[in-house]
């Protein structure tokens, strides 16, 4: 597959309401320099030329008064589920009857406006055709330890081959909506989308991305996420 594959898709799951905040509202709609935490996140999809559509999954009492991002005609919206993965599976169902067979979908979360596109871009390279998909991680650089219930040390977790979770994550359409559909009603402990397809049998591609690529669940999280912002705007003017 090229680099710039056909029939891109995008879903940003956007109808949690971030109670680790502690704020009065959610975190994807708390300002960073004039802009919403989501307006900046959303921003960075539309960076991606080829990306067709993004499909942002609100809740029923939606905020998006005010984000003027949702004028551009590539933005779409639709209403979310209990949980992030009927939020996602409910934005991938809006894609029915839109994205062709064998497209693909970015899933994003809407509290990572720090992604950087050149990172999204080798994701996308390095998945290419294989249907297993892949996801944007980080390698584990602490020192991890196992407690047991009374909080003592057990165990030195090795780290060599432990990855950080990130998003976007990259998937066929089709197959990732029939892996959401199947875990959630087989009850499966789902995460992330990348949890969905190894619960039907897949093995994601972890492709390594910055470690700027936070995402924003605590008001230190926010100071650090306006941080690289500013920082890489910076680095994209002196460019």
């Amino acid at each position: 597959m090229a680099q710039h594959p056909d029939n891109l898709y995008a879903v940003v799951p956007a109808a949690g309401v971030g109670s680790r905040m502690n704020a009065d509202t959610p975190k994807q709609y708390i300002d960073i320099n004039g802009r919403s935490v989501l307006a900046h996140t959303i921003d960075r999809l539309l960076q991606l030329e080829m990306l067709e559509s993004i499909v942002v999954v609100l809740d029923q009492t939606s905020h998006n008064a005010g984000l003027h991002i949702y004028e551009n005609p590539k933005v779409t919206t639709c209403i979310g589920g209990g949980s992030r993965a009927e939020s996602v599976r409910n934005g991938l169902q809006h894609l029915q009857g839109v994205a062709e067979p064998g497209s693909l979908v970015l899933v994003h979360d809407a509290a990572r406006p720090c992604v950087r596109t050149e990172d999204i871009r080798r994701l996308i390279k390095a998945v290419g055709s294989d249907k297993n998909g892949g996801l944007l991680a980080m390698p584990v650089v602490d020192t991890i330890k196992r407690a047991d219930a009374g909080m003592h040390v057990t165990e030195t977790v090795d780290r060599s081959h432990l990855w950080r979770a990130a998003t976007p994550q990259l998937f066929v359409h089709q197959l990732l909506l029939q892996a959401l559909t199947d875990a959630l009603a087989a009850g499966a402990d789902i995460t992330d989308e990348a949890s969905a397809m190894q619960h039907a049998g897949y093995s994601p591609k972890l492709v390594e991305c910055s470690a700027d690529n936070i995402k924003i669940t605590t008001a230190t999280d926010l100071a650090l996420a306006e941080h690289y912002l500013a920082v890489q705007a910076s680095q994209r003017r002196s460019e």
